[in-house]
């Protein structure tokens, strides 16, 4: 789902209705093959979908929603930069990058959702991939994962 980001060209979009109808059906598929199922979403436009696809649970299906917290800029950012370098460094090139709006993406949430990113930042960074590197992007990753598990962990303790 990215309609926030209809503004630049070439962006396509299935809208939050299709992305959780698609998220429901395929847990209630995995359901039958799987005890547990995890909804990962790192873009910040799927978050109301997947909170909402969680709905399964009322079927009786063990599902979670998790998404990251990263602590720095929200989008293109030195944040999500370091992280792609961490993952795949032969795909970021900095010499491109540029830097975006740096306000804070709570305090832009209302504006990103009525006007979409295009009016926020013309380039569609929020924030400053300057200084972005390989190493933080790794300790990111790492909190990421360790935080993922305790929730995981803190599930299955939870059901027995």
């Amino acid at each position: 789902m990215s309609g926030e980001h209809q503004g630049f060209p070439g962006t396509l979009s299935i809208g939050q209705e299709a992305v959780e109808l698609l998220l429901v059906e395929l847990v209630r598929s995995a359901a039958l093959t799987f005890r547990q199922v995890i909804s990962v979403s790192a873009h910040g436009g799927n978050a109301q979908p997947v909170t909402r696809a969680v709905r399964v649970r009322s079927e009786g299906r063990n599902v979670l929603a998790w998404a990251p917290r990263w602590d720095g800029d929200a989008h293109v950012g030195r944040t999500e930069t370091s992280a792609m370098r961490a993952l795949t460094p032969d795909q970021v090139r900095l010499d491109a990058a540029r830097p975006g709006n740096p306000t804070r993406i709570l305090d832009r949430l209302p504006q990103l959702r009525e006007s979409g990113l295009s009016l926020v930042t013309p380039n569609g960074a929020l924030g400053d991939p300057a200084g972005a590197h390989a190493e933080e992007g790794e300790t990111l990753l790492q909190r990421a994962t360790a935080d993922l598990t305790e929730m995981v962990n803190s599930q299955r303790i939870a059901r027995t």
